[in-house]
């Protein structure tokens, strides 16, 4: 049984084989009408339960038609509806659902609510996202450069404005799939140390450098992702603007990244903030393209967890 909760956790041939997959998933699926059932039906028979402590758009869309794309049936299941952790504990539900259904996916806060859950469940469990990673997006996100750019090891990938959980993965994934990493944004943000030790430690460069013009130099990948999240008060969310103004991707710092450099975002965008519309909808900007990835690329790690 494989459970997917991390980038860093999951043996590098696991993640290659899981990119390969999904591409070849992808690809099999070219000229089908959008929603077709794959003819394979690799989930036939099987129940997928997917729970939303947090609100999710394409987290929830991508499981959800992956699913069913493969012949199973999803339980959508929200944090509200089950009192995670409250009415009963995390380790009893994990092993009530594991006697109904065949694989868990939680999307949630607390990423030892997610270690718990798979810990006591005897089904696989995929994280979904939490406060400290989200590594189904980067799979995605991975498979979005190779299909334009090529071969991602090697290149130099820069995270601008806040280390979040999703730069957490991205920062996993320099490790694994050995690609160069810079991170730049104000002090206060900067990502857990743990992350750049990890990705040093698999001989990739993992670095910070304040000034963002300096940073995106020679870059083949630059990143960025809202500047507050939904949950946050306002006092934060106008610290937070105040600290990130200077790390802005616009067309201006772009323009200091390689010519042919590609412009990702996770989205939801806050459009002017962490980046310009010029730049979202530019020439460069794949952001379309990892949106689609999320439902191949999540497919491709339930099968891997499924072993089907």
């Amino acid at each position: 049984m494989n459970s997917f909760l991390d980038i860093h956790t999951t043996p590098k041939n696991d993640l290659r084989a899981i990119i390969d997959s999904a591409r070849a998933m992808k690809d099999a699926r070219d000229g089908q009408p959008k929603g077709a059932p794959d003819p394979r039906q690799p989930l036939a028979d099987r129940m997928v339960a997917l729970i939303f402590e947090k609100p999710s758009t394409r987290t929830r869309v991508s499981f959800d038609l992956g699913v069913r794309q493969m012949g199973g049936q999803t339980l959508v299941l929200s944090g509200q509806e089950m009192q995670l952790g409250h009415g009963e504990t995390i380790a009893d539900t994990a092993r009530v659902l594991s006697r109904y259904v065949d694989l868990i996916m939680i999307r949630t806060f607390e990423e030892a609510t997610l270690l718990e859950m798979a810990e006591y469940a005897t089904v696989p469990v995929i994280n979904g996202l939490t406060n400290r990673t989200h590594p189904c997006q980067i799979m995605a996100d991975v498979m979005t450069f190779e299909e334009h750019r090529g071969p991602i090891a090697g290149r130099k990938v820069v995270w601008v404005g806040d280390g979040n959980n999703v730069c957490a993965s991205v920062m996993h994934a320099a490790g694994q799939f050995g690609f160069d990493f810079t991170f730049t944004g104000p002090q206060p943000l900067d990502p857990e140390f743990e992350w750049f030790e990890f990705a040093r430690a698999q001989g990739v460069r993992a670095e910070i450098e304040r000034d963002p013009v300096k940073a995106v130099q020679g870059a083949d990948l630059v990143f960025a992702d809202t500047w507050v999240s939904m949950h946050d008060p306002q006092s934060a969310k106008e610290r937070r603007h105040n600290m990130l103004r200077g790390y802005q991707v616009n067309e201006e710092l772009m323009s200091h990244a390689k010519p042919d450099a590609l412009f990702m975002h996770c989205l939801p965008a806050h459009r002017e903030d962490e980046v310009t519309s010029a730049v979202m909808d530019g020439p460069n900007s794949v952001v379309w393209d990892e949106a689609e990835n999320r439902l191949h690329a999540q497919k491709a790690i339930m099968r891997w967890c499924l072993g089907v």
